[in-house]
């Protein structure tokens, strides 16, 4: 029951996530210093991305990178913060999930150490009981012994196989 109602909730809380990141963006566009602080950064996404592309072809590395226009280079900017906002929220519901699943196999292997340990006491309790009935046995027998009874306790070969031979008439 926990497991589906946390997807739902991971589910609901994405999609929630998209309205806010696009709000991001508009108001990235808004404000002078924040402004010119995500331009500063998408110009720096730029100059790695074409970088990694021109290594990955095997084109040239030193050669100059136009700098993006400004408008370009908000909406870039606004691209990569809402889509570093949606992925650090999946990623915090991803460590989320993980961790309360660490936190439920603790709690079932505290149990089972618990059960194995239960069950660990009821079998020396029933061998310190098996010893003391075979105690009270060899007591009785003992006295049956001494009554001239030794017949009619002996218990230990009742299930035995006997070998009993037929007497002769």
């Amino acid at each position: 029951m926990i497991l589906p109602l946390a997807k739902l909730g991971t589910l609901a809380l994405r999609t929630l996530c998209k309205p806010i990141a696009n709000r991001l963006k508009k108001e990235a566009g808004l404000h002078p210093r924040f402004r010119q602080f995500i331009i500063n950064i998408a110009q720096a996404n730029h100059r790695f991305t074409t970088r990694m592309q021109r290594r990955i072809y095997g084109h040239a590395v030193d050669v100059a990178i136009r700098p993006l226009n400004e408008e370009k280079a908000i909406q870039a900017a606004a691209e990569l913060l809402g889509e570093l906002f949606v992925f650090s929220v999946a990623g915090a519901a991803v460590i989320f999930e993980v961790q309360r699943s660490a936190r439920s196999e603790a709690q079932k292997e505290e149990l089972r150490k618990q059960e194995l340990e239960a069950m660990k006491q009821r079998d020396d309790e029933l061998s310190r009981e098996v010893e003391v009935l075979k105690l009270k046995l060899n007591e009785l027998e003992k006295l049956a012994r001494g009554q001239g009874l030794t017949g009619l306790f002996n218990f230990r070969h009742a299930n035995g196989t006997k070998n009993v031979q037929a007497k002769p008439s």
